[in-house]
């Protein structure tokens, strides 16, 4: 009995740590907003764009906590996946005033201006992550992660749960 009660604690602690994260893995994600027309990709459609060994990354949280090392990453470039919708406005002047939301299922989210991602080397950094630690993206439980690489403080645009990507106009 004793020892079936130190079970019960064990694993109720186990399932409160999964409950306290909140962040349900995604299998799709949608682009929309002011496009021309809204796209949905699953992990399934994943494979036909072009996949970049990444290797072994450095994550920094916050100063002074210990970074964390993810190992054996390959991914596609958000860039690339962007590149199959086309704003909604016919002035590519105008494509200065878009930016763009990463919305995760637990609600969090990372904005990008549209000239950080097509005009600057962040863009070249920002990626839908396919494999890590030896895992394909249908078995990782972070999936659909993105991470930006080129971030100074990497942790704070380390999206879990990709849902949506959405393009707005400032203004």
């Amino acid at each position: 009995m004793k020892y079936a009660f130190i079970v019960g604690l064990l694993l109720s602690g186990i399932t409160l740590h999964a409950q306290h994260t909140g962040i349900k893995p995604t299998d799709w994600f949608t682009i929309s907003g002011a496009v021309k027309n809204e796209v949905v990709i699953s992990i399934t459609d994943l494979p036909k764009y072009k996949q970049e060994r990444i290797g072994d990354v450095v994550i920094k949280k916050h100063p002074g906590d210990t970074p964390d090392t993810i190992k054996g990453l390959s991914g596609i470039l958000l860039r690339s996946l962007l590149d199959s919708v086309s704003i909604a406005d016919e002035n590519p002047k105008s494509y200065n005033e878009y930016y763009i939301t990463l919305v995760a299922s637990d609600g969090y989210k990372n904005v990008y201006s549209w000239n950080e991602i097509f005009n600057t080397p962040v863009g070249d950094h920002i990626y839908i992550i396919t494999e890590m630690d030896g895992k394909t993206i249908t078995q990782m439980p972070q999936r659909i992660l993105v991470m930006s690489l080129s971030d100074f403080i990497s942790g704070r645009r380390h999206l879990i749960g990709l849902t949506d990507i959405v393009f707005k106009k400032a203004g």
